[in-house]
């Protein structure tokens, strides 16, 4: 086993430290091939390995102390593995995706191979101590995906060393000793994501250390398409500090398959990364791929024999082996032991995963042949049973699926059947996808105690005495309440610190609470959500802010892929409760219309998505959200911000619970569903609407996701019969949303005299100036005519058409 305490070289190099290295390398590789070829047999359907970067990731894991983190790719399997955190055994779980997560502690069959996830949360959602564990980001596939939340947790180690209000937080740092080291494919160094990342942890000062696999290709394409110079150690030079005094990176080159080298240069990349808080870039170059990319395809399709042959002769396992020989710490009979006992060790685990995998699904199938067989008996229809059964029972492999689909289609068969065989199999079906649901859909958001949506409603209060004031001054006051009371808040983005944010909520914050709290950044807007994830997975408590709502799309990548997935992905055991703040609605302009809700509706599940009508109501989020352990996305309205509000006396612990509707006008014949800065537009048509004898009841729905959860609407739609969802998204986008949340959902259509109609904005975006909003988005006179025309339609000679 590799001892993770920093050591001198001199120290390392002892002949049992060596074997042991070997015998990882070796078990390691051999993994990889009975991977490749489970995945050809037909026992997992994808196959992705790290063969070829044996060598670096053992010199890598003996850099790396308890404490630090891994934000890595799928091609890490050694480096977890030389850490103690992989058991072979649970390697080929992962492949064959067994959804025990005694089996797969890391993902429970969620994600493909090479995917690894150290589980943060205990059995309740609460966090461990991250001091005692060698820490793994859950990996995720998209290519660079990994690398803007290592500036955040690189970060956070910033952050826990600079400030003294931290020093407390013992179970998340240790005096921000930790490192980062980020892993990343050549190939992929040619995202943005990635020198976004290195620009930032360079202007940061930030402990991250950034690891470049270089095989020369990404996929079938060479390196010299990829990269400029061909080297993205050259590429980055400008980065180079000159001195120990200038902010910069330190840039080391070293072969992948050279051993000394590899453990020299880790030992001084992670010493300066550690005491000096410098990131780090090791291009690690002339590594090799043995099985190519994946098990998609053959290499040889693309590599040339002369390549191809390079790489045999400078594969990092055979120089590894010569070296061992050359320098007499072993011989050629001791490493065949080595080598030999490393297969023996890697049959036994295959055998062991995939024993445990099939008998983990062998009751519910058994189970599903003999009830097909038991109902059969004495039916009409036995002969179409005894079909499916047959069918079933030849099923090679089988999965949860075959037997499912069988019962299902049996259940088909016996449509008109009075007997009990039909509940029978009704019985299974319901007990097992009780049971599916947990193995496939469960922890999409928090199971904890801490989850926001636990947090109860607290009503704002107010008395005669409440001031009113403008909405940015009611932020204003809440932001400094907010990091009056909790140290672990911090707050970040463009124009946050210096002038307080672009709408002056957090205006004078800076000065008062420093710069290490409320921090400006780049416009950056991959990493500024980035370094938020990485904060938020260390315990302290992150607003970040993309300044516009539409800006939001250079961030999508990031909280789709990593952010909105990471519960669900680690099947509980892994959180990122950071809190996105931006600002849209209203405004006028192309790119500053601010209202892409569908885009965010169909790409965040995961997160909460939170749309309120002024200030006052968003500190209530912002209040549940702090005490919750999810991730949020907070809208506030743009043109909100210089209109007066009452500023409630509990403006700190008031929470507005999440799923809730509020209805901020009582009326009879219709049910407008709103939220936002429509509300404002809604309330005002309700008013001339009241004039021409036409009643609404206005509903703002607050909270998008989740979505009425107390089904709060269709009272409301019992009562009027009619409904209209209004919003300022593209056509089918949010206003079909809340459509379908509430009359197929909610079932309202039963209560509906008249079609349900939907108000919003045009298919494009609206173009600049009072005109182009006008025409562009919905306006009082839209909603006026709408409500108008579907009262017209029910009661023609009270109102009469316009």
């Amino acid at each position: 086993m590799i001892a993770n305490d920093q050591l001198r070289l001199t120290d390392i190099l002892t002949r049992e430290k060596i074997l042991s290295d070997y015998q990882m390398a070796s078990e390691s590789r051999q993994v990889s091939l009975l991977g490749r070829r489970d995945v050809m047999g037909g026992r997992a359907k994808f196959g992705i390995f790290g063969d070829g970067k044996e060598l670096v990731q053992i010199a890598a894991a003996t850099a790396f102390r308890r404490g630090d983190f891994r934000s890595g790719y799928y091609r890490d399997q050694t480096f977890v593995a030389a850490l103690g955190e992989l058991r072979w055994r649970e390697f080929f779980a992962q492949l064959y995706a067994h959804t025990d997560l005694a089996a797969d502690p890391n993902t429970a069959g969620r994600s493909m191979n090479g995917h690894y996830a150290t589980r943060w949360l205990d059995e309740n959602g609460l966090w461990r101590n991250q001091t005692e564990m060698f820490n793994s980001v859950c990996d995720i596939s998209p290519t660079a995906g990994q690398i803007p939340r290592s500036l955040g947790l690189a970060y956070a180690s910033k952050l826990f060393r600079q400030n003294e209000q931290l020093q407390g937080m013992t179970s998340f740092s240790d005096h921000g000793n930790e490192i980062i080291f980020a892993t990343i494919g050549d190939a992929s160094t040619s995202q943005g994501m990635f020198w976004e990342t290195m620009n930032a942890a360079a202007v940061l000062q930030v402990p991250l250390l950034m690891s470049v696999w270089d095989d020369g290709y990404g996929i079938s394409v060479p390196v010299e398409y990829q990269t400029a110079k061909g080297s993205i150690s050259k590429a980055l030079a400008g980065l180079q500090r000159e001195n120990q005094d200038d902010k910069g990176i330190e840039i080391f080159t070293v072969k992948g398959w050279d051993y000394v080298a590899l453990l020299e240069t880790y030992q001084q990349a992670a010493r300066i990364c550690r005491e000096e808080h410098v990131p780090v870039l090791v291009h690690v170059q002339e590594l090799t791929q043995p099985q190519g990319h994946s098990s998609s395809g053959s290499h040889e399709r693309y590599k040339s024999k002369e390549r191809l042959a390079w790489e045999a002769a400078h594969d990092c396992n055979l120089t590894f082996r010569k070296w061992i020989l050359e320098n007499g710490y072993a011989t050629d009979d001791e490493l065949d032991s080595i080598e030999a006992g490393a297969k023996q060790t890697a049959k036994k685990a295959r055998t062991e995963a995939w024993s445990a995998f099939e008998q983990s699904m062998k009751d519910d199938f058994e189970e599903a042949v003999a009830l097909l067989q038991q109902v059969a008996r004495h039916n009409s229809k036995a002969s179409e049973l005894m079909a499916i059964r047959e069918e079933l029972r030849k099923t090679y492999y089988p999965l949860r699926r075959d037997a499912t689909t069988a019962i299902r289609g049996a259940i088909r068969v016996l449509r008109h059947d009075t007997g009990n065989g039909r509940q029978l199999l009704k019985e299974w079906l319901e007990r097992t996808n009780y049971e599916n649901e947990d193995r496939y859909n469960s922890y999409l958001y928090s199971h904890s105690p801490e989850s926001p949506m636990l947090i109860k409603g607290t009503p704002a209060h107010y008395t005669e005495e409440s001031a009113v004031m403008d909405g940015y001054l009611i932020m204003q006051r809440y932001f400094d309440n907010l990091f009056a009371r909790d140290a672990r808040v911090v707050a970040l983005g463009e124009d946050v610190g210096k002038i307080g944010d672009v709408n002056q909520g957090f205006a004078g914050l800076q000065d008062k609470y420093g710069e290490i709290r409320i921090t400006d950044t780049g416009i950056r807007e991959t990493t500024i959500i980035g370094q938020g994830i990485g904060l938020a997975m260390r315990g302290l408590k992150p607003i970040v802010e993309i300044q516009y709502f539409d800006y939001i799309y250079y961030a999508l990548a990031t909280l789709t892929d990593d952010l909105a997935t990471l519960l669900y992905r680690t099947k509980g055991g892994q959180k990122a409760p950071v809190i996105i703040r931006t600002r849209g609605h209203r405004l006028e302009g192309i790119w500053h219309s601010g209202s892409p809700l569908s885009a965010m509706l169909g790409s965040l599940r995961g997160l909460h998505i939170l749309v309120p009508r002024n200030m006052t109501q968003a500190a209530g989020f912002y209040n549940t959200l702090i005490k919750g352990d999810d991730p949020g996305l907070v809208i506030e309205c743009l043109n909100g911000y210089r209109l007066k509000e009452r500023l409630p006396d509990n403006l700190d612990e008031f929470c507005v619970p999440l799923g809730v509707p509020e209805l901020i006008r009582v009326g009879s014949d219709i049910t407008v569903v709103t939220y936002g800065s429509m509300c404002r537009i809604v309330m005002e048509a309700a008013y001339q609407l009241a004039e021409l004898g036409i009643h609404l009841d206005v509903i703002d729905v607050q909270s998008l996701l989740p979505f009425d959860v107390h089904h709060l609407i269709v009272e409301s739609i019992k009562k009027t019969n009619r409904v209209i969802f209004a919003d300022e998204d593209v056509p089918g986008g949010a206003s079909a949303y809340m459509m379908q949340q509430v009359v197929e959902e909610q079932q309202a259509y039963r209560y509906l005299d008249s079609p349900p109609k939907t108000i919003s904005a045009k298919a494009h975006r609206p173009p600049y100036g009072s005109d182009g909003d006008y025409f562009s988005k919905p306006s009082v006179d839209d909603v006026v005519d709408v409500a108008y025309a579907i009262m017209s339609e029910c009661e023609p000679d009270r109102f009469p058409p316009l």
